[in-house]
């Protein structure tokens, strides 16, 4: 079973990403409402992949990507940014931070599941 933690502080946005990933077969979804509880989810299981929004309270989409590929124990943890902050920059940014894609809000839920099955070949 792969574990997937979904950041986002929109309740309605982090339904539909579980939703979405929890039609695939062999997933399981994590939630975290915000940066700093998604950082305090890491070391209490082993993930997968995280997907994360960048525009939340205290800690950011952008700074949860920094800080995972910066750490030894979590760097190997591949990250989706879901968001909609979608300039050349911002997507630029994330991917230059580690993310290993950038899915723009709205998604259709199929791009999200093709990107993760790209990201995560089981």
């Amino acid at each position: 079973m792969k574990r997937v933690l979904i950041v986002d502080d929109s309740a309605t946005t982090r339904a539909l990403i579980v939703a979405t990933i929890e039609e695939m077969e062999g997933f399981e979804t994590i939630e975290a409402p915000n940066g700093f509880e998604a950082l305090k989810r890491l070391p209490q299981q082993r993930l997968d992949l995280i997907v994360t929004d960048i525009n939340m309270p205290d800690i950011n989409g952008l700074e949860i990507v920094h800080f995972v590929k910066h750490h030894p124990q979590y760097k190997s943890i591949p990250l989706i940014i879901v968001s909609t902050e979608g300039s050349e920059d911002d997507v630029k940014k994330g991917l230059d931070l580690g993310a290993s894609a950038y899915v723009k809000k709205p998604f259709e839920p199929d791009v999200l599941r093709s990107t993760i099955r790209q990201i995560i070949k089981s």
